[in-house]
């Protein structure tokens, strides 16, 4: 049984920049530090608030494939694009020609299909999220509702595309929750793995084959 056991336990082994070396290949910094602001995309859903005019807005409204959207008293205009900001401002303008004075109008981004990070590995549950606003790595691996039982959590790799090449580094994530290293910022296309742990894998293992085993021995006698 333990033959078997040992050959099913698994963990990762990344050749990863780790400590902080890992620092270098992803940067502590906010991402606003080193990214431009984000650019709406076809099939994002926006929320639309007119100041004091509530029937002018929209929620949850989707941007079409081509990259237009329709706003009461306006009717179309293309947020493809635009930054949130950006489209503000154009929806302000397009209110002043049509006789209101003074609008002022706030853009956010209810969801987006296009920003999005991969958690994987000795997660609760793997799969694809989407990223509204600034996301760390704690709260990656908080919307796969936290790591397993298994998990190994002071090797925690991150992926990510810079320049066109995959870089990847290795994270200590009980360091992190003990404020003892900073907690990294997660970009879109970004892919988490949570390490798994051998040991911990063949005693949960272990676990689950004892109350059958133990059944098993009682018919025996």
């Amino acid at each position: 049984m333990a033959v078997c056991l040992t050959a099913c336990a698994t963990s990762e082994q990344f050749d990863l920049p780790q400590g902080q070396q890992a620092y270098e290949v992803i940067p502590p910094q906010r991402i606003e530090a080193n990214q431009t602001a984000y650019r709406i995309n076809p099939s994002d859903s926006l929320t639309i608030t007119v100041f004091r005019e509530a029937e002018l807005g929209v929620k949850e409204a989707p941007v079409e494939s081509g990259g237009g959207l329709v706003l009461p008293l306006i009717g179309e205009v293309h947020a493809a694009g635009r930054t949130s900001s950006e489209l503000a401002a154009d929806i302000e303008t397009a209110l002043r020609q049509r006789g209101l004075r003074q609008p002022r109008v706030s853009v956010i981004i209810a969801s987006t299909k296009s920003q999005n990070v991969v958690v994987d590995g000795a997660v609760q549950e793997a799969g694809v999220y989407q990223l509204l606003g600034q996301t760390t790595l704690l709260q990656s691996i908080a919307m796969a509702k936290g790591a397993s039982k298994v998990a190994k959590l002071d090797r925690v790799a991150i992926f990510r595309t810079i320049n066109g090449v995959r870089s990847g580094a290795l994270f200590d994530v009980m360091a992190i929750r003990e404020g003892r290293m900073a907690d990294p910022y997660i970009q879109s296309g970004d892919y988490v793995i949570v390490g798994t742990s051998s040991s911990k894998s063949r005693y949960y293992d272990i676990l689950a084959v004892l109350p059958t085993f133990a059944t098993f021995v009682a018919l025996v006698r």
